[in-house]
């Protein structure tokens, strides 16, 4: 079976259905700490990973809280990688394997605020991103201006060399996050004191959904020389 070409496929036609980073990885450890049941996993050895872009004219729009403008284009952003990993997985099974698609922006732990798996540690495992300062991850050429999704599956792929961290001496995030959860390293990132802020946006009605955006409006990779 030819990994490569098997890889070249998948990529091409993520690139063509609106994706602007792809990439693969082994997922064999990582699978006993997904949500999902063993058996569904059985087999499911790759991740896809890919990302789309975001509009920096709508994050622009972004001051000190999330705009309702910024909310419509967050969930159509999740329904096109939506689109595109069902897309890709009519092809995987077109050429006779197995594929599930993982929903780019579901809840299963509330309190955790965890879904099926992590989309940003698949990805930052498939060479597409490095999980940054602000604890989302971060593209060379993209920064945060991006959303993930993710493809498992049985089909024989090459596979990308992880990232590796990135920010450098950028710290442009840190300073406008509202609830100061940003610090130095990625491990300090403070968790609660971002999602004490997220219920604190929602409550204010200023959107209906724990997000924020401020983080990834400063990050804009090298198209916007942050770093």
């Amino acid at each position: 079976m030819d990994t490569i070409a098997n890889y070249t496929l998948l990529k091409d036609h993520a690139l063509e259905f609106g994706a602007v980073a792809f990439g693969v990885c082994d997922v064999r450890e990582e699978k006993k700490g997904f949500a999902l049941a063993p058996e569904i996993l059985e087999g499911l050895d790759y991740a896809v990973a890919f990302a789309v872009g975001l509009s920096p004219k709508i994050l622009a729009d972004i001051v000190d809280h999330p705009t309702r403008l910024y909310f419509h284009h967050y969930k159509q952003a999740n329904a096109l990688i939506d689109s595109i990993a069902m897309r890709l997985t009519a092809l995987i099974q077109k050429e006779g394997f197995s594929a599930l698609p993982i929903p780019a922006s579901q809840i299963v732990d509330w309190e955790k605020q965890t879904g099926h798996l992590s989309h940003k540690h698949i990805a930052q495992k498939a060479g597409i991103g490095w999980i940054g300062r602000s604890n989302i991850i971060v593209n060379r050429k993209q920064g945060a201006y991006i959303r993930l999704g993710t493809i498992l599956t049985d089909m024989p792929l090459s596979v990308d060399t992880a990232s590796a961290f990135g920010c450098g001496e950028c710290r442009a995030c840190i300073a406008p996050c509202p609830a100061g959860a940003i610090k130095e390293s990625p491990a300090d990132f403070d968790h609660q004191g971002c999602f004490e802020k997220l219920k604190y946006f929602q409550k204010q009605r200023y959107v209906d959904q724990f997000i924020c955006g401020i983080c990834v409006k400063a990050c804009r990779g090298k198209k916007g020389e942050a770093f």
